[in-house]
């Protein structure tokens, strides 16, 4: 179902750099959306820090985004981000910063005292799998909840998640109150919707959309990576690693190392070396060494607006997703 997008005061697209949420965006101009209501979202994973799991490169490709298409940016985080709440000992999660129009606030971070110090596993539980609560869905959560404009108003939250990608993803809901909704509540009302508009789609309709816009697949994917999270994700496979383990040897080492500080590697069955060395570098990088640096850089992107589009190397590859 596609949701009556002219009743809505403001419409929040979340975007990662990924083809997805990307696509999750052009759907909602070509359906037609006001313009003047839409607001970019990007979620820091590194928390505007260092690049730890992050490509560097992924903060200026959505920046880049935002200014081809004249739409405001949004950037949150929690402080010190996925290295921090990695190493957290007997301390509160660290508090979220987001941006708003009026300036940036930080909030939480007063919790109970908790440990970690261990990487995120690969499990369908949140918990478990805490990258993605810690460092995406409580931040997006923080910031709506945090900012009054969004009080007694309409608001749309777009995601990209998509059927063909898992089954637990098969299993969202298109549209759905967002969790931060509190419509029938009796003090600070805020209806909040969430829609997830490519979640029937296709890969192959995703690169059509980002094609017929002319949108330059992110340096990941042109380098041969099929996914766009973390670079160093936790759902990355022989391949992956291999790869990333010669593009980008040393953050490669920090994480083997804090694999054999913590006594627990990233996968359940082996550590990051052995992973590796059962992967083959992608062609893709290896022949091409100014993507490489492309993929790797933080400098800023003028565009991502390109006349000769072309599938990128990593298009209907085999990396593994979110379950």
């Amino acid at each position: 179902m596609r949701p009556d997008l002219a009743s809505y005061d403001s419409i929040i697209v979340a975007v990662s750099g990924g083809k997805d949420g990307t696509a999750c965006l052009l759907a909602l101009l070509e359906a037609g959306a006001p313009a003047e209501r839409i607001e970019i979202w990007h979620h820091e994973v590194d928390g505007a820090g260092r690049s730890f799991m992050d490509w560097p490169s992924t903060g200026p490709y959505v920046a880049a985004l935002a200014r081809d298409f004249s739409l405001p940016l949004f950037r949150s985080w929690r402080e010190g981000g996925f290295e921090r709440e990695m190493l957290r000992d007997n301390a509160p999660t660290a508090p979220v910063v987001f941006e708003t129009p009026d300036g940036v606030i930080r909030a939480g971070g007063q919790g109970p005292e908790g440990t970690c110090l261990r990487f995120p596993q690969v499990s369908a539980s949140l918990s478990v799998r805490w990258c993605s609560a810690s460092l995406k869905v409580d931040v997006a959560d923080r910031a709506l909840r945090g900012q009054d404009r969004f009080l007694n108003r309409r608001t749309l939250v777009l995601t990209g998640e998509r059927a063909e990608e898992s089954p637990a993803r098969a299993g969202y809901a298109a549209f759905e109150p967002h969790r931060t909704d509190t419509r029938n509540g009796m003090r600070r009302r805020r209806h909040v919707d969430h829609w997830r508009p490519v979640h029937a789609w296709s890969e192959a309709k995703i690169w059509t959309i980002l094609k017929r816009w002319r949108v330059m697949p992110a340096f990941p994917y042109q380098a041969g990576f099929s996914r766009l999270s973390c670079a160093f994700c936790i759902f990355g496979n022989a391949d992956q690693f291999a790869t990333l383990k010669w593009m980008d040897a040393n953050r490669f080492a920090r994480l083997v190392k804090y694999e054999k500080d913590f006594g627990c590697t990233i996968k359940r069955d082996r550590g990051l070396e052995q992973l590796a060395s059962k992967g083959m570098i992608y062609q893709a990088a290896r022949s091409r060494p100014v993507l490489v640096a492309a993929c790797l850089s933080a400098q800023s992107i003028p565009s991502v607006l390109i006349e000769d589009w072309t599938l990128p190397a990593g298009a209907y590859g085999t990396g593994e997703g979110p379950l």
